[in-house]
């Protein structure tokens, strides 16, 4: 579905059961997945790639070089860079920098994040926060700038975790187990 007030440029790849609406514009070269969703006023950039399942609430901008995995959700005004010191009197289309957030993150309303960062899988970034580097699977970040505060299940549910050291913790909602070693968690799917 794409409202009569969006443009979708030729060109652009858009997958099945996906919903475009209103003044979205979606560039040539964009790559969008199936089963997504692009609120109002949302701008997808000729190189920036989208994969299956992602929500993008309204006024967010996918620039060149943004790559959203499968099952992300981008709240309304998220941010993204592409230069790292922009100047509005110097070219610097050749020093983009690319953006990768992974599978099943979430992306707080109004957050900004600058370009060349990896957002870990299920990571959740805060609403408001300002990332400035990597953020690993599973983590919670929170403020100006952004600082790890905690772990998050792929269900959304705040672990009962220690930042660093060894521990273990199960999701009450869907039954995965969660390892902590060192400062990374992983997840391990259970038969429940």
């Amino acid at each position: 579905m794409v409202h009569p007030s969006a443009i979708v440029d030729e060109g652009a790849v858009i997958g099945a059961e996906t919903r475009i609406w209103h003044f979205v514009h979606v560039c040539g070269g964009a790559v969008i997945g199936e089963r997504c969703s692009l609120g109002q006023n949302v701008f997808v950039g000729n190189r920036a790639r989208i994969g299956n399942g992602v929500k993008v609430q309204n006024n967010v901008s996918l620039y060149d070089d943004v790559i959203l995995d499968d099952d992300v959700f981008c709240g309304p005004s998220a941010v993204f860079t592409n230069v790292v010191n922009p100047r509005a009197h110097v070219e610097r289309k050749t020093e983009y920098r690319p953006t990768r957030v992974g599978r099943g993150a979430s992306l707080g309303a109004n957050c900004t994040i600058v370009c060349g960062a990896t957002l870990g899988e299920y990571s959740f970034v805060g609403a408001g926060a300002v990332v400035t580097g990597d953020v690993p699977d599973f983590a919670l970040v929170v403020g100006v700038p952004a600082r790890h505060i905690g772990w998050m299940s792929a269900y959304g549910e705040r672990l009962q975790l220690p930042l660093t050291g060894e521990a273990n913790v199960q999701c009450p909602n869907d039954g995965s187990r969660y390892r902590l070693r060192g400062d990374r968690v992983t997840r391990e799917l259970t038969d429940n």
